[in-house]
C-alpha cells in the first residue's frame, strides 16, 4: 500500500488544501493529513477545532485520514512509516522555500523521506489561509475560498456571529 502524509497548519484549511488533498487521494492508497502544532505561528484555531473542520472537508474521500502531531514531520513519518509528504505549490517564492524543507527532510531521514509537489489549481493559486483570514477581519466574502462550515466557523471566531 503506498501512503502519503499532507501536513501542515490549515489554518483555516482552504479550497487549495483541498484541491491538494482530492488530487493526492487520487494518487496514493491512503493520504494522511497531518495539521501541525507550531509553537512559532499564533493560530486562529486550535489543533483540535482544525481537525474536526478537515475531517468535515474529508468526509467523502475513503482514503484521507485526519490526524495531528507537533514536533519534526520526519518524526511522524517515521513513526508511522510513511515515506512520502505532500507539499502543495501556489507560486514560485512556495518552491523555493518548501525545496529547502524537503532537502532539509530528505537529508534528516537518511534519505527515507521523499516530498512530492502538486500545483495547487489555478483558481485556487491566490488563496493563503492568512488572506482568508485578513478578509473576514474585515467583514469580506470568503465564500470563494472555503467551504462554508469553515467560513462560519472563521466568522464567528472574529465577529462572533455566523454572519
Amino acid at each position: 500500500m503506498k501512503s502519503a502524509i499532507y501536513p501542515g497548519s490549515f489554518d483555516p484549511v482552504t479550497y487549495g488544501h483541498l484541491d491538494v488533498i482530492k488530487r493526492s487521494a487520487n494518487i496514493f492508497d491512503e493520504l494522511t493529513v497531518c495539521v501541525s502544532y507550531n509553537v512559532m505561528k499564533s493560530s486562529l484555531f486550535s489543533v483540535e477545532e482544525r481537525v474536526k473542520m478537515l475531517k468535515e472537508a474529508t468526509k467523502d474521500l475513503p482514503n484521507v485520514k485526519v490526524d495531528s502531531f507537533s514536533g519534526l514531520t520526519i518524526d511522524y513519518a517515521k513513526e508511522k512509516n510513511v515515506h512520502v509528504i505532500v507539499r502543495g505549490l501556489r507560486a514560485i517564492t512556495d518552491f523555493e522555500y518548501e525545496l529547502q524543507i524537503a532537502q532539509t527532510n530528505h537529508k534528516l531521514s537518511g534519505g527515507e523521506l521523499d516530498t512530492m509537489f502538486l500545483t495547487t489549481a489555478l483558481e485556487y493559486a491566490y488563496l493563503s489561509s492568512s488572506s482568508v483570514k485578513e478578509i473576514a477581519y474585515f467583514n469580506g466574502d470568503i465564500s470563494p475560498c472555503v467551504p462554508d462550515f469553515v467560513a462560519k466557523e472563521i466568522y464567528n471566531k472574529y465577529h462572533g456571529n455566523n454572519k
